[in-house]
C-alpha cells in the first residue's frame, strides 16, 4: 500500500510553521473556543510566536524539553506550538498523575520550563518538592491562588516576547515532542515524535479518512495531552481550518452534553471524539439529548475496542454511526479503522491507508484469518524510541515494525477484530479465550453497565475466567442470571465461572480498565 497520493514533507521541515502557514488565509477565523471564549487563527498565530520568543529569552535552548502540565484549554496549543517553533520540544502531560509520576517524569525529561494549569499546581509543587531536578521558570496558566515567589502568568509570559518571525530550522525527523505513554504496568514511557510524525496522521487519518472539513467543529473527550485527543483536538482540525472546542473539565455525560447542545459560545460540535466507556454512559444517562438537540456529523471512538451493542444503540438513537479504530501512543494515531461510509460493528474496521498490518503467532509467522495474533503496524508515524529507555525500545520497535501488545483477527473481508491485550489473554481448559468477548457480552445485558473480565485460579489452581460487574443505577441481576446469558451467546467453556458486584471499575486516567489492579485484588485473597 503506497502513500503516494500524500507527498512526504520537506526534509526541512517544522510542524508548527507547518500548520500556522496552512492558516495564514484565514486570520479572523475562530481556530479555538474554550471555556474564557474564543481565539482566532491570527491571535493564536502570534500568541504562539511570542511563547517561542520568550522561551528564548528565559534561556531555554533548542532540543531542551518543557512540560506541558495543563488542562485542555486555549493556551495549551500556543504552548505546544510555540515550543516547536522554537525548537524546543513540549511533553504533553496528564494533569491526573500523581506527585510520584511527575516528579518522575521532571527528572526522566529535564524539563526546563513548566506550564501548569492553576488548577494543577498542588500536584506540581508536591512533585517538585520530591525531585532533585531544579526546574527554572514555571509559568501558571489561569492561577487559582496568587502566584508563588518566582512564577509567571502565562498572559505576562506570552505578552513579553516580540513575535519570533524565523522558526527553527528543525528537521522532519528530528525530535519535536514527547508523550508519555500510559502502559498499564511500570513506569510511564517517554514517547519521542518527530515533527514529520504529526503531518503523516493529519493527511492519512484526519484528512482521508475522517475527511473533516474547514466548516467543522472539532470536540475531543479525549485531553490534549493524549495522542488521541491531540490528533482530535490540534492536529487535526487546524490542518483543515477548522475550529475545536476545548473542555477543561473532567468529561462527564453532562459535561459533554451541555457542548453537544452549543451550551459553551452558541456553537454546537459536528465531530466528536470519545471512548466507549463514555459511550455506553452517555447511552444510559438520563440526559441524553434528542437527535434534533445535536448538530453531529462524525462520531469517533478509540482507546479501547467498540462493543458492537453500543454503536448499534447511538446509531438508532441519533442516527450517526460511531466510527471506531485503534491508535497508539507509539504509532501517534488510528493505524486500523473503521470509515464514515463504511462501518463493520464488532470489527475495528480495515488498514488505513500508509499502514501496513501484520499478525503474527508464538512463532513469529503470520497467523492466518480467524485466529488470534499478535499485532503489528509499519508505518510513517511511527515514534523514534521511549527516551532513556532501550531495552523497552528493542521490544516495541522492531525495524520497520511496531509492535502494539494487542490481539487481534483479521477477518476474511480483511478487517479486523479486537482479541484483548497480549498480556490479558486467558488459557482456559487449554483454549485461549478472551477477555474482551466476555466483556463485550456482559454489557449487552440491560443491567450491566461495565464489566472487566480477568483469569483467577480455582479450588484446583486452574485459570477459570472471573467477571466484575458494575450494574446500572437501579438495576438488579444475579450471578446465575448473567452466566446463562453469556452462556447463551458465546462456546459454553467461555462464560465467567465466578461473577464479583463491584461499585466501579480501576481505570487509567483514559478510562481503560486496569485489569492487572483487578489481578492483584484477586491474588490478595478478593
Amino acid at each position: 500500500m503506497g502513500m503516494s497520493a500524500v507527498e512526504p514533507p520537506p526534509e526541512a521541515f517544522n510542524f508548527a510553521a507547518h500548520l500556522l502557514g496552512a492558516n495564514a488565509g484565514r486570520p479572523g477565523k475562530t481556530a479555538f473556543i474554550d471555556d474564557a471564549g474564543a481565539v482566532t487563527y491570527e491571535e493564536l498565530d502570534e500568541r504562539a510566536r511570542r511563547f517561542a520568543a520568550a522561551l528564548k529569552e528565559r534561556g531555554v535552548k533548542r532540543e531542551e524539553r518543557v512540560l506541558i502540565l495543563m488542562q485542555d484549554g486555549a493556551d495549551w496549543p500556543v504552548a505546544f506550538l510555540g515550543a516547536m517553533l522554537a525548537g524546543v520540544v513540549p511533553v504533553g502531560v496528564n494533569t491526573l498523575l500523581t506527585a510520584d509520576d511527575l516528579a518522575y517524569m521532571l527528572e526522566h525529561s529535564r524539563a526546563q520550563a513548566v506550564f501548569v494549569s492553576g488548577a494543577v499546581k498542588p500536584a506540581l509543587k508536591a512533585a517538585l518538592a520530591k525531585s532533585d531536578h531544579e526546574v527554572h521558570t514555571v509559568v501558571v496558566s489561569r492561577p487559582a491562588q496568587p502566584l508563588d515567589f518566582g512564577e509567571v502568568a502565562f498572559e505576562d509570559f506570552v505578552a513579553r516576547g516580540k513575535p519570533l518571525m524565523k522558526p527553527a530550522r528543525t528537521h522532519a525527523d528530528e525530535p519535536a515532542f514527547w508523550l508519555y505513554s500510559s502502559g498499564s504496568t511500570g513506569r510511564p514511557k517517554g514517547t519521542v515524535h518527530s515533527h514529520a510524525n504529526p503531518y503523516w496522521t493529519t493527511e492519512l487519518y484526519g484528512k482521508t479518512i475522517l475527511g473533516l472539513q474547514e466548516s467543522d467543529v472539532c470536540f475531543s473527550a479525549a485531553k490534549l495531552f493524549f495522542a488521541y485527543g491531540l490528533g482530535n483536538a490540534l492536529t487535526f482540525p487546524l490542518a483543515v481550518g477548522a475550529t475545536a472546542l476545548l473542555m477543561a473539565e473532567r468529561p462527564t455525560p453532562d459535561a459533554v452534553f451541555k457542548r453537544w447542545r452549543g451550551g459553551v459560545a452558541g456553537t454546537k460540535p459536528t465531530v466528536f471524539f470519545g471512548a466507549p466507556t463514555l459511550y455506553a454512559g452517555v447511552l444510559a444517562s438520563k440526559g441524553l439529548p434528542a437527535r434534533e438537540d445535536v448538530a453531529l456529523r462524525l462520531v469517533s471512538s478509540a482507546g479501547e475496542a467498540l462493543p458492537a451493542e453500543i454503536g448499534e444503540r447511538f446509531k438508532r438513537h441519533f442516527g450517526v454511526d460511531i466510527v471506531d479504530g485503534i491508535g497508539s501512543t507509539e504509532m501517534l494515531h488510528i493505524f486500523i479503522s473503521n470509515r464514515p461510509d463504511k462501518v463493520r460493528y464488532g470489527s475495528t474496521g480495515w488498514p488505513v491507508p500508509g499502514y501496513d498490518i501484520e499478525l503474527r503467532g508464538e512463532d513469529g509467522r503470520g497467523t492466518p484469518d480467524g485466529e488470534p495474533g499478535d499485532l503489528y503496524i509499519h508505518g510513517p508515524s511511527a515514534a523514534l524510541m521511549y527516551w532513556g529507555a532501550r531495552a523497552k525500545t528493542r521490544e516495541t520497535f522492531e525495524g520497520r515494525w511496531t509492535r502494539s501488545g494487542d490481539k487481534y483477527i483479521r477477518n476474511a473481508d480483511g478487517s479486523f477484530t479486537y482479541a484483548g491485550r497480549s498480556d490479558d489473554m486467558l488459557k482456559v481448559g487449554g483454549i485461549w479465550v478472551s477477555p474482551f468477548e466476555v466483556e463485550a457480552t456482559l454489557v449487552q445485558h440491560p443491567s450491566v453497565l461495565e464489566a472487566a473480565v480477568i483469569g483467577a485460579p480455582d479450588a484446583d489452581g486452574l485459570v477459570k475466567t472471573k467477571a466484575y460487574v458494575v450494574l446500572k443505577e437501579g438495576a438488579s441481576a444475579d450471578e446465575g442470571e448473567l452466566q446463562r446469558f453469556v452462556k447463551d451467546r458465546l462456546a459454553p467453556y467461555k462464560y465467567p465461572r465466578a461473577i464479583e458486584f463491584i461499585a466501579e471499575l480501576p481505570k487509567t486516567a483514559t478510562g481503560k480498565i486496569q485489569r492487572f489492579k483487578l489481578r492483584e485484588r484477586e491474588a490478595d485473597g478478593g
